[in-house]
């Protein structure tokens, strides 16, 4: 999938979701220029150092933007939802409030350092 192609999926979402979804990325994205980004699952996975670690998706009974943290579950964190997912636990957003971005760079601090070197 080329990046103009990517970029549609987050353009084609409706407001505010896109522009909250946008805001996660970039927030995501702000972790290093180890993070990358692949297509996965009809969406965008993030990638630090070649793995995977965290994806932007959409609820879709809630119609909430999320972020899914692969290794979810071996991360406390009261924020962190399971639901019933085996490994992946999920961080809610709601778009009518401002970004918890410090809350979400924990959480991304505490997914990147799961990850093997």
């Amino acid at each position: 999938m080329t990046v103009s192609e990517m970029d549609n999926w987050y353009l084609k979402q409706e407001e505010p979701l896109k522009s909250c979804l946008l805001a996660l990325r970039s927030v995501i994205m702000g972790h290093g220029p180890a993070i990358t980004t692949v297509w996965k699952y009809g969406g965008p996975f993030f990638c630090y150092k070649g793995k995977r670690f965290c994806y932007l998706w959409v609820h879709k009974k809630l119609k909430q933007p999320y972020i899914g943290i692969v290794d979810g579950v071996k991360i406390d964190h009261p924020q962190l939802l399971q639901e019933k997912r085996s490994r992946m636990k999920i961080f809610l957003v709601d778009t009518d409030k401002d970004l918890p971005v410090a809350v979400i760079n924990k959480i991304l601090k505490q997914a990147i350092a799961l990850l093997p070197d």
